[in-house]
C-alpha cells in the first residue's frame, strides 16, 4: 500500500526543518559503499567508541543509529532521496524527533511562526499506536526464538489399501542438519564463541523513536548478532557460522491404519535444524488417499457399486462382492431387485483410526442390459416378452 504524505497545520501554519546528519561521514563511509563497507566500518567503530570498552557513549550512540539507518535497504533510499528531510520513522526508526510547542527539540526540529508550514510523512500510524498502548513489539508478546529451525511441510501419497492396512513408508527430504565439524556452535573448533559486544548478550539493543507524541522506547533485534547474543571468534570453515548444513535424508514414517484423506502426521524436530544449536523445527506430513477405482470412502464406510444381469436381478441369488482386503464376500441379493437398491455389508469398510473396529461396505446394485445378443438369447427374451417379460 503506498504511503499517503499529508499536510498538517497547528495553530496556523509552522515551519519545520530537521538538522542534518550525514551518516556516511558518520560511519566513514563512501556514498556507494556496498553493505559489506557499512557493516565493517560499523563494528569497527563500535568495538572502539563502546562503554564498556571506556569509549565515548553519545558518539556510539550516534554510530549505532547511522548503522540502524544505512544497513537497512529500505531506510537507506529513503535517507539517499530525502535527505535532510529524512525521518527514520519512515524505516521503522527515528532520526529525529518532538520536544513539544513553542520551541527546539534536542535533536533539531524547530517549531518557528504560527504562519509556518508543518508537512511530515506516516509510514504506518498503527505501528506507532500499537507501540504506544502495548501492542507492538515490545507489548509483552512472548519473543520468538529466532534460531529454531523452520517445520518443513510435505505430501505423502498412499492406496486405499494402504490406508485400511497401515504402512510404513520411507522419502527423501532437504533439509537443514546440524554441522558436525561445529556441533552446531558456528564456531571453528578450538575457537571461542564471545559475548555480543553490542548488545552485550542480551540479543536486542534499545531503540528511541521520538514522535510529535512524545518518545518512546522499544527493544529491536541486535543487528550485530541478529539477535543471539553471542558471536563466534572464527567463524566455522563448513558452515560459515551457521551451525547448519544442507543435505538429503530418507525419513522413515509409520502411517497408521485408518487414516484419512489430508490427516496431518507430525515428526517432532525432523525439519530444519536451528542457527548455532537452536531448536530443531518440526515436519508435518499431510497424507494423500489415492483414488480408487472400484471403491469410494466416506469416512470409515467403503461404497461400491455392482453391476448384475438381468436374470440375477430378476431371479435373485448370491452374488460375490470384492472387498478391500481382497477376498470376496456373498451378497443375498432378493428376486426382483432394481438398479440402484443399495444393500449393507456390516464390519467390512475401512480399519478406525482408534483402532477399534471397523466401517461399513454399501453395495450399490446396478443392472446391466446386455449390448449384444445371441440369436438364442434372443429368442429366449422375445419368448419372455411374449409372456409380459
Amino acid at each position: 500500500m503506498a504511503r499517503a504524505r499529508f499536510a498538517v497545520t497547528l495553530g496556523g501554519r509552522c515551519h519545520l526543518t530537521m538538522a542534518a546528519k550525514d551518516y556516511y561521514k558518520i560511519l566513514g563511509v563512501s556514498k556507494d559503499a556496498s553493505a559489506d563497507d557499512i557493516k565493517n566500518a560499523y563494528r569497527n567503530l563500535a568495538h572502539k567508541y563502546h562503554p564498556d570498552k571506556g569509549g565515548d557513549a553519545e558518539k556510539f550512540k550516534e554510530i549505532n543509529e547511522a548503522y540502524q539507518i544505512l544497513s537497512n535497504k529500505d531506510k537507506r533510499s529513503q535517507y539517499d532521496q530525502f535527505g535532510q528531510a529524512f525521518d527514520g520513522q519512515m524505516g521503522g526508526q527515528s532520526a529525529g524527533g518532538f520536544s513539544g510547542f513553542g520551541g527546539q527539540g534536542q535533536d533539531g526540529w524547530f517549531w518557528g511562526r504560527p504562519d509556518a508550514n508543518f508537512d511530515f510523512e506516516f509510514n504506518d500510524l498503527g505501528d506507532m499506536v500499537e507501540e504506544m498502548f502495548g501492542f507492538g513489539a515490545t507489548g509483552g508478546k512472548k519473543k520468538k526464538d529466532g534460531r529454531r529451525g523452520k517445520d518443513i511441510h510435505v505430501d505423502l501419497e498412499i492406496t486405499l489399501e494402504e490406508a485400511f492396512l497401515g504402512v510404513e513408508k520411507e522419502f527423501t527430504i532437504s533439509h537443514f542438519v546440524t554441522c558436525a565439524r561445529c556441533g552446531g556452535t558456528g564456531a571453528e573448533p578450538g575457537t571461542k564463541v564471545n559475548e555480543c559486544f553490542s548488545c552485550r548478550g542480551t540479543g536486542t539493543v534499545q531503540q528511541i523513536r521520538k514522535t510529535f507524541l512524545g518518545s518512546f522506547t522499544r527493544a529491536t533485534v541486535c543487528p550485530e548478532c541478529g539477535g543471539e547474543g553471542y558471536r563466534p571468534e572464527k567463524p566455522c570453515n563448513v558452515c560459515r557460522g551457521d551451525g547448519r548444513v544442507k543435505t538429503e535424508d530418507r525419513i522413515r514414517v509409520a502411517v497408521p491404519a485408518g487414516i484419512d484423506n489430508s490427516q496431518v502426521i507430525k515428526l517432532e524436530q525432523k525439519g530444519d535444524a536451528g542457527r548455532r544449536g537452536g531448536k530443531a523445527g518440526d515436519l508435518y506430513i499431510r497424507i494423500v488417499v489415492a483414488p480408487h477405482n472400484m471403491f469410494e470412502r466416506r469416512g470409515d464406510d467403503l461404497f461400491v457399486t455392482l453391476p448384475v444381469t438381468l436374470s440375477q436381478s430378476a431371479l435373485g441369488g448370491e452374488i460375490e462382492v470384492p472387498t478391500i482386503e481382497g477376498k470376496a464376500v456373498l451378497l443375498k441379493v432378493p428376486a426382483g431387485t432394481e438398479s440402484g437398491k443399495v444393500f449393507r455389508v456390516s464390519g467390512k469398510g475401512i480399519t478406525k483410526y482408534s483402532g477399534f473396529g471397523r466401517g461399513n461396505m454399501y453395495v450399490n446394485i446396478e443392472v446391466k442390459a446386455p449390448k449384444k445378443l445371441t440369436k438364442k438369447q434372443k429368442d429366449l427374451l422375445e419368448q419372455l416378452q411374449q409372456e409380459g417379460l
